[in-house]
């Protein structure tokens, strides 16, 4: 007989919606398994992490990356049940539900990485901005299943809705963010999430109301930078952008503090007499080490106890992920090989987005049939220009890298395509 799990009650369980009964899964087992099932996870596997997916077989792609962040999120469930004085045998982190959160944390992340995202953005900003966490969420609650000619959602549990959302401040509540941002219309999941109650006054828009995040989402969100903080050096490694020479030559470069100068140097020292990969394999572990639990109080910490804790991280280890983070972004993101293609990407999806709104933003639009016929219908017929945009966006973040190329050639290169394309 399995152990009831007191740390989750009913109010963790409630879908957006009532779904169909539960079969011989959990709740949360049922929100990973349709994640997992889903088409929207497995475009994950053509869509850029750092590098253009499909360029060489071993570089991540957002798929692997967030199955990397799964398995690193689980494993942070584990130490913390058998090491926290805080949990017990009946009181303990839901494993598969930080696995669903992690899984489905990049699901919204449009082609050509964070490039695309900002591009999306500044297009979007006039209808109310782009942003990949608030993508996610639009993806859960509206537009996960294709159900006769319209798009609807997953129906959610509140604690893996919870578990997705980063970010609690409203677009319309900042001054033109470039991120970190829910869609205004998005305000009644945000209600949602809080049980009904009103955000007080002591939390702001910005970064400090943002810090209400459940357990479960602090989780992943130290999974995914254990993820990226470690493997962006190693897939820099393999390219050919972070080398021993490159490395040194950064560090003289910059002023760096003595602790930071320490990891340089083993850093240094470690290419120079071990693989790389397996180096920084073992790390994964320290990092899934350096946490605790810390009890809280806040107006959430009455209702669920997963707004009862926080994850408090060693700030040694945090400080070293933040400095694999500028590495990666100083010779990897800001290099030259990277801006010439992110110029590339940032041109192919605003030439995309213009034939389209020409298409079906402006008043009588071309009339030329552009996207797949249920697509195209439900956008004729959509009167308010906001949601049109919305959806036309819709379109281009659910694009992989290849297929954004591909239409892109199909409507802009006259010897590209062929009539019995899929569309």
């Amino acid at each position: 007989m399995k152990t009831k799990n007191t740390f989750y009650s009913d109010f963790d369980f409630e879908p957006v919606e009532e779904g169909s009964p539960l079969d011989y899964r959990t709740v949360f087992q049922r929100d990973r398994d349709r994640i997992i099932h889903s088409s929207s996870f497995r475009r994950l596997q053509a869509k850029t992490q750092v590098f253009l997916s499909g360029e060489y077989d071993f570089y991540r792609t957002r798929l692997t990356h967030s199955i990397e962040v799964a398995q690193i999120g689980r494993s942070i469930c584990n130490f913390l049940r058998e090491e926290s004085p805080l949990l017990s045998n009946d009181f303990f982190i839901d494993s598969d539900l930080v696995e669903a959160a992690c899984l489905t944390h990049d699901l919204g992340h449009p082609p050509f990485g964070h490039a695309g995202e900002r591009t999306l953005n500044q297009i979007m900003k006039e209808y109310g901005g782009f942003e990949g966490n608030a993508q996610t969420l639009r993806t859960l609650t509206e537009t996960f299943y294709s159900d006769g000619g319209k798009r609807k959602g997953m129906n959610p549990s509140r604690a893996f809705l919870d578990g997705i959302m980063k970010y609690k401040t409203l677009f319309g509540e900042l001054k033109s963010p470039e991120n970190h941002f829910l869609y205004d219309n998005q305000s009644k999941y945000l209600h949602y999430i809080f049980g009904g109650l009103s955000v007080p006054d002591s939390y702001p828009p910005g970064k400090k109301r943002d810090t209400l995040r459940s357990i479960e989402c602090q989780i992943m969100d130290w999974a995914d930078d254990t993820a990226y903080s470690l493997n962006d050096i190693i897939d820099g490694s393999n390219a050919g952008f972070i080398t021993a020479r490159k490395l040194a030559g950064w560090g003289a470069d910059r002023q760096i503090d003595k602790s930071q100068s320490a990891l340089l140097d083993n850093l240094l020292q470690q290419m120079h007499t071990e693989n790389i990969e397996r180096v920084f394999a073992r790390k994964v572990g320290d990092f899934i080490r350096a946490v605790r639990l810390e009890k809280r109080v806040n107006f959430m910490s009455g209702l669920t106890s997963r707004h009862c804790f926080s994850l408090v991280i060693d700030p040694v280890v945090q400080k070293e992920a933040e400095f694999y983070k500028k590495i990666a972004v100083d010779l990897v993101f800001r290099s030259p090989q990277l801006h010439q293609l992110e110029y590339k990407w940032d041109f192919i999806l605003k030439q995309l987005f213009g034939a389209l709104e020409k298409n079906y933003l402006t008043p009588k639009g071309s009339g030329f049939r552009i996207l797949s016929e249920e697509t195209d219908r439900t956008l004729r017929q959509e009167g308010d220009p906001q949601i049109k945009a919305r959806l036309i966006c819709d379109q281009l973040a659910g694009m992989t890298d290849v297929f954004a190329i591909r239409t892109y050639k199909r409507l802009y290169d006259p010897d590209f395509g062929s009539i019995v394309d899929l569309i």
